[in-house]
C-alpha cells in the first residue's frame, strides 16, 4: 500500500472514496487526472464496497484509488481510521491497484458548507459525494504540481 504517497503518475482514471460507516462518496477523475466528477454514493456492506470498486475500476480503467483517512486536527488517527486502512488492503489485495491513504481533514464540512450555501443539499449522499470530489481534486491538485 501506498501509504500517503503518490500513486502512478501514469495516465488512467483515479477513484476516491469518501469512507463512512453508512455511506461512501465517490469521484473518479478523468483520464488526464485533471478534473474530478462525484459519482452516486455507495451503500453497503464492506465487501460488496470492494466488489463495487472492482466493477469500477473496470468499467473506468482506474488506475490509482485514494481513500480518505479520517485525522484529528492534531494529526492524530480517528476511528474511522482502522476501517480505511482494511478497505485499502482490501482493495490492494483484491485487484493490486496502488491505493493511497489520505488526510480528509475538513472536506466532509467543506462540502456542508458549500452545499448549503449553494442551496443544493437533498440528501445526506450528496455530501459524501462532494466530499470524495474535494478529497480527489486536492490530491489530483497536489499530483500535478509534482
Amino acid at each position: 500500500m501506498s501509504g500517503t504517497g503518490d500513486a502512478s503518475a501514469g495516465v488512467g482514471r483515479v477513484l476516491a472514496i469518501d469512507p463512512g460507516t453508512k455511506r461512501n462518496g465517490l469521484a473518479v477523475s478523468d483520464e488526464l487526472g485533471i478534473t474530478a466528477q462525484g459519482l452516486e454514493t455507495y451503500t453497503g456492506s464492506r465487501q460488496a464496497l470492494v466488489e463495487h470498486i472492482g466493477r469500477l475500476a473496470g468499467e473506468y480503467g482506474i488506475i490509482a484509488v485514494v481513500i480518505g483517512l479520517p485525522l484529528s486536527m492534531s494529526g492524530e488517527e480517528l476511528e474511522g481510521a482502522g476501517r480505511s486502512r482494511e478497505l485499502a488492503a482490501a482493495i490492494e489485495d483484491e485487484y493490486g491497484i496502488d491505493v493511497v491513504l489520505r488526510d480528509e481533514r475538513m472536506t466532509s464540512l467543506e462540502a456542508e458548507r458549500v452545499m448549503k450555501q449553494e442551496g443544493r443539499i437533498k440528501n445526506a449522499g450528496d455530501i459524501d459525494r462532494l466530499a470524495a470530489v474535494l478529497l480527489l481534486s486536492s490530491y489530483l491538485e497536489e499530483r500535478g504540481a509534482r
